[in-house]
Parts: structure tokens; C-alpha cells; sequence
């Protein structure tokens, strides 16, 4: 997967091809161009082809009249096979869980019924099968997985877990305790609310004690469910989404607590256990605390040296507020011109060193981006992005592994980790909104050298098929290789392309080349969405400060850097390897995620944030949304 511009190489190959394989001036060569394509005017066709001579006039005439038919019925197969299009992945109307009433029946059929329990019974303690009788018209509801794991485990441990005598033991306290923190890891505590009004009643006591019990594990495993796994199901989110399903012996968890005396220490655990998770916790107590001091400042605002604007000294607050990141002459200047609102030739570097610490190209011109990265996120904007990250965090395993290779398609950054330091960081080009990156992870597996670049079927169908319709031959001139089902390689101008609409029965692959779509090498962890790293031809992008424009791969701005880093050897070695062709090196396996994180910290554990490149968040917010609406009671 590959950029527009890699095409664009592709076309102008073609041409240079076209006036090669003519070998005439240019006038020439157009007029070759035309006869291929159709073209050209009535008067430029008729010098190109003299008038018929009069004696054979009657039977051109008859075949111009077949000719007529010919493409007439041609245009009418065109009509027929419509350019067709591969669509690419789309996001969904997120459609939550549903909840289930809890099936007690397994434990109740069997139960002795007591009608009534005396004072001195109570005293001494309430045994479980006595006060199964309680669960009779009790409807309680939960996730699927969550209720069969209470039916499967009470039918097989017909005993308390948070009930001792005839009061909630301490385990049961503790517990509850921690569901009612679960703000502090961006859950909302509503979720896991369990009452527990306790009758003084003999009768009634043992009903709402059996009730307790029921209540308390069924949150206890949703609490536990959502830490591991995160509230919502990621891939019901659009097909961008690829995670697969972790493993939770929900019945398994009810055994733990059973037996725990810190059953604290043991629901903590089932959070993501990683300094991320960790930092970005503390983030998030941090934001609720501090007074939110965002300045207003107009959002579409270009400013450029020379010119003036009343938005102009509030910009300069802003980069006063960090004025002990800037050189003394800088702060002098700032000080000196804090109120102006005139962009006066002294600003210019002081706006320069802002935009370099925020990341982005340091041109002096205040445009829309240098704005958002002075002002920043709100700090509703700035709760709301840390709390979605938290949730998307639980998607990934818990310890993300060392070393890794972590790609945040929000930042345009991808970096080779190794336990904790960033050994290399590099720019990126991610997927265009048309052609978005998907969001997973994987294992490196391989560096390719010189690579061949196989044309995904999307842009053979949706881009090159439009061209090869009007000129079969194009990608036999300009460095494509086609092969058929069995393998063969034939010449593009061989097949009717016509034929085919949205499932084009051949393979094409661009030969090593400098202009190849993918430069001198590629990083492969195979993946159904065919998405990789790679180096590219087209290196201007990387100075963009907003860098989508791919087919959805990853372009490394330091390819040898990270093929070095995944080899574990020197760049010299990825160099030497280069020289010797088109070849291909294993790696170790290192895990790689291709993330998506608007919210995020660096190694020193500062959380910067980032646009919302293709407005993920908004669909992860209306997921958790649509969940807690099904949760809600009453619902």
C-alpha cells in the first residue's frame, strides 16, 4: 500500500515511454498519443489520414458504416463495465451488548426451601443452599459471558464469596471499595454500583443476602472484564479495528476471589500493567484537579510577518507561560513585545522556536496548526482523549513487550523501543483519509532489499484499470510485470481488460527500481490488511506537519535506521546489503503496533496530544456511549 505519488512515478514512466517507443518529434509523438487515446481535432485527423480517392470512396463508405456499428457496440460495452471500485473499510453503527437475565434455575431446582429462619440461626450463620430460595423473582441482569460464569460457578461451589455469618465480610468491602474507584482508570464507577439494604428481618435478611452475593459477583466480573479487555469491543467499531479476543475464564476469576484475603491487590492486576497505562493514570488525576486555564484564540487565524492582529498577544502569553524552554534573547523579545499586535521582524524567531518545540515545521507564519499547538486541548478535550487512550490500551496485551516497534499514526511517528528508551524515533507517512491505516498489532518477521512492489487488487481496480482500459500496453513500458493465475507472466497489452471489473484475475508488481513505489527496502509482519513499513521515493512529504497521504502503509523517513534496529545489527550491514540486489533477511520477531492514540506519553511519561487524524475518537466515544446506555438501570 502505497501513495498517489508512487502512481504519479508510474504515469510519468508511461509517457517517457510513449515518446521512446515512437522515436519521432514531439508533434509526432502526440499524434501517436491521440490515435492511442482518441483525440485531436476533426482538421489534425483528416492532415493525419488524406481523403479517400474517389473511385474507392463506395466501399469505405460501406465500411465506415461497419466501423460506425463497431463502436457503437464498443461504447456500449463500456457503458456495461462501469470503472469499478474495491471500497475500502468502513465504520459501523456500534450496536453494544445486550444484557441477560441471570438463569438461577440450575441452583434453585435442587435447593431445600425454608420458609422461615430463626434469630438463633442467623446468629450462628446462614448456610448458601438455605437462602437460594431468596434468588426466586430475582432478575438480575448482566453481559452473556458474565451470566452463564455465575450460573456455571455457584453450581459448582455452592458456598459465599462475600458473605460470613449473616453480614458482607471484609473481602466483600474491599472489593466494593475498589468498583467505586474505577473513575481513577477512566471507568465510570455507575457501573459497577451494587446496593445492599439489608433487612432486619430473619426471612428478609436471607433474601437480601443471597441477592448481595449474586449482585456483587456479577459487577466484580464485569469489573474485571472491562480492565482486561476494555468496555467495547474495538472491531465493531469499523473495519479499521483488528484486535483479537483475550482470553478470560470469567468463572476462573470468581474462584480467585473466593480464595483471596486481598482481593484489592488482585483486581488492580487485571489492569494493563505498563508505565503508559500507569502515566497516563496519573494524567488523568492530574487534569481533574488543575483549573483549566485554555485561552481562547481564533482557530483559523494567518499571520504573517509584517501584518498585525489583536489575536497576536495572546499567542505570546501562551509562549511565555514556557518561556524557560526559550534563549535569553528570545525571552527578551517576548517581554519587550508582549502586548504588541504587530508581527514585527524581531517575533519571528521566538514564533520559530515555539513551533519547533511543538513538533511542527518552523516557518514563522502562524497558520491553524501553530494556533492548536500553543493553545492545545482544552482540559475537557485533554480528560476525554486520556480516558479514551486508557480504554484503548486495554485492547493491547498488558505488558507491550521489549523490544517493539510502536507506530502512532496520530503523532506520524514510529519508534523501536527497547526496554523503555527510545533507541530510534522517526517520521512518518500514514494513510490518507480515503485509504486510512488500520489499527492492530502484530510481529515483524522479515526486511526485504530492493524490494518488487505488488500492487494491492484496491488500486489495480480503482486507479490502474481506468488507464489500462484506454492503453493495455502502458504497464509493459514503464516497469510492471504481470502474471496470470498460474503464474505466467504475459504482457499487459495481452489482455482484454475490459473483461474484468472489481476482481481482476491477475497479480502486477513494480520491478526494483528508484522510482519503485517502495523505495530500497520494506519491513513485513504479515497482516490481512497488507500494511507495512517502507521507504519511499517521495521525500518531501516527511517535512509536512500533517503527513496522511499513503494507501495506508507506513513510509519511514529512516528506513536503513528501523531495519537496522529490527535485524539488531549496524546500518552499514543494511547499506552492504543493499548493494548486493534484491534479497531478503529474517528478523527476530519483534511485536509491532500500529497504533492509534491522540493522547500519549513520552518516555520521561509527559502525555502530549495530538489531532484526531481520521475522527477515531468520536467513535470509540459513542461505543462507550451506546454501552453505558445499555447498562444504565431501568434500561
Amino acid at each position: 500500500m502505497t501513495s498517489r505519488p508512487g502512481w504519479t512515478s508510474f504515469v510519468s514512466l508511461t509517457a517517457l515511454a510513449l515518446s521512446l517507443s515512437v522515436g519521432v518529434p514531439e508533434a509526432s509523438a502526440q499524434g501517436f498519443f491521440e490515435r492511442l487515446f482518441g483525440g485531436g481535432s476533426r482538421q489534425a485527423r483528416q492532415q493525419e489520414f488524406p481523403a479517400n480517392p474517389p473511385a474507392k470512396r463506395l466501399r469505405n463508405e460501406t465500411k465506415t458504416v461497419q466501423k460506425a456499428k463497431n463502436r457503437r457496440q464498443a461504447a456500449s460495452l463500456r457503458k456495461a463495465k462501469a470503472a469499478p471500485q474495491i471500497s475500502a473499510p468502513s465504520y459501523y453503527t456500534y450496536k453494544a451488548e445486550p444484557l441477560v437475565a441471570v438463569d438461577f434455575s440450575s441452583l434453585t431446582h435442587v435447593a431445600t426451601p425454608i420458609v422461615s429462619i430463626s434469630h438463633e440461626a442467623a446468629a450462628t450463620g446462614l448456610r448458601f443452599d438455605e437462602a437460594l430460595a431468596g434468588l426466586d423473582e430475582f432478575e438480575l441482569l448482566a453481559e452473556k459471558d458474565i451470566a452463564a460464569a455465575l450460573s456455571s460457578y455457584y453450581a459448582e461451589n455452592r458456598s459465599f464469596i462475600w458473605i460470613d455469618g449473616t453480614e458482607p465480610n471484609a473481602r466483600a468491602f474491599e472489593t466494593l471499595s475498589v468498583l467505586s474507584e474505577a473513575a481513577g482508570h477512566g471507568l465510570d464507577p455507575a457501573d459497577y454500583q451494587v446496593g445492599f439494604p439489608l433487612s432486619a428481618e430473619p426471612v428478609g435478611r436471607r433474601r437480601d443476602l443471597i441477592r448481595f452475593e449474586m449482585a456483587l459477583s456479577a459487577r466484580a466480573l464485569r469489573y474485571v472484564r472491562d480492565a482486561t479487555r476494555g468496555r467495547i469491543d474495538p472491531n465493531r467499531i469499523s473495519g479499521y479495528h483488528d484486535f483479537p479476543a483475550k482470553p478470560l475464564n470469567l468463572a476462573g476469576v470468581l474462584t480467585i476471589l473466593a480464595r483471596t484475603n486481598a482481593p484489592r491487590a488482585y483486581l488492580e492486576t487485571r489492569h494493563p500493567r505498563n508505565p503508559q497505562y500507569r502515566a497516563l493514570q496519573a494524567e488523568l488525576k492530574a487534569l481533574e484537579t488543575v483549573q483549566d486555564d485554555t485561552v481562547s484564540v481564533d482557530p483559523g487565524l494567518l499571520l504573517k510577518p509584517g501584518q498585525s492582529s489583536p489575536e497576536l498577544p495572546k499567542l505570546l502569553a501562551l509562549i511565555a507561560r514556557d518561556a524557560g524552554a526559550l534563549g535569553g534573547e528570545d525571552r527578551e523579545t517576548l517581554a519587550r513585545l508582549a502586548a504588541s499586535e504587530v508581527y514585527a521582524g524581531d517575533l519571528v524567531p521566538v514564533i520559530k522556536a515555539a513551533q519547533q518545540r511543538a513538533g511542527l515545521k518552523p516557518d514563522g507564519v502562524v497558520g491553524p496548526r501553530t494556533v492548536r499547538a500553543l493553545v492545545g486541548t482544552s482540559k475537557a478535550e485533554r480528560i476525554d482523549k486520556v480516558k479514551i487512550a486508557l480504554e484503548q490500551l486495554r485492547w493491547l496485551p498488558s505488558q507491550l513487550g521489549s523490544p517493539r516497534v510502536f507506530i502512532n499514526q496520530p503523532a506520524f511517528t514510529a519508534a523501536y523501543i527497547d526496554g523503555e528508551t527510545e533507541t530510534l524515533k522517526t517520521r512518518v507517512v500514514i494513510g490518507a483519509a480515503a485509504t486510512q491505516t488500520s489499527f492492530f498489532y502484530d510481529e515483524i518477521e522479515q526486511v526485504d532489499y530492493n524490494p518488487y512492489w505488488g500492487v494491492p487488487q484496491s488500486i489495480i481496480v480503482n486507479e490502474m484499470l481506468p488507464r489500462l482500459r484506454r492503453d493495455p500496453g502502458c504497464l509493459d513500458r514503464a516497469g510492471y510485470e504481470v502474471f496470470n493465475g498460474k503464474g505466467k507472466r504475459i504482457p499487459s497489452s495481452s489482455v482484454n481488460w475490459w473483461r474484468y471489473g472489481a476482481n481482476v484475475p491477475y497479480t502486477i508488481r513494480q520491478t526494483p527500481s528508484e522510482a519503485n513505489a517502495l523505495g530500497e527496502l520494506k519491513i513485513l509482519f504479515p497482516n490481512e490488511h497488507a500494511i507495512y513499513m517502507h521507504d519511499t521515493p517521495v521525500k518531501h512529504l516527511f517535512e509536512r506537519d500533517g503527513r496522511a497521504f499513503s494507501h495506508g502503509c507506513i513510509r519511514l523517513q529512516d528506513p536503513r535506521g528501523m531495519a537496522a534496529a529490527v535485524l539488531g545489527t549496524s546500518v552499514d550491514h543494511v547499506a552492504a546489503k543493499l548493494k548486493q540486489g534484491h534479497s531478503m533477511e529474517k528478523t527476530p520477531k519483534v511485536p509491532v503496533y500500529v497504533a492509534y492514540f491522540t493522547a500519549w506519553p513520552t518516555p520521561a511519561g509527559t502525555v502530549e496530544y495530538f489531532d484526531d487524524v481520521y475522527d477515531r475518537d468520536s467513535r470509540v466515544r459513542l461505543a462507550i456511549d451506546a454501552t453505558e446506555a445499555v447498562r444504565a438501570p431501568g434500561s
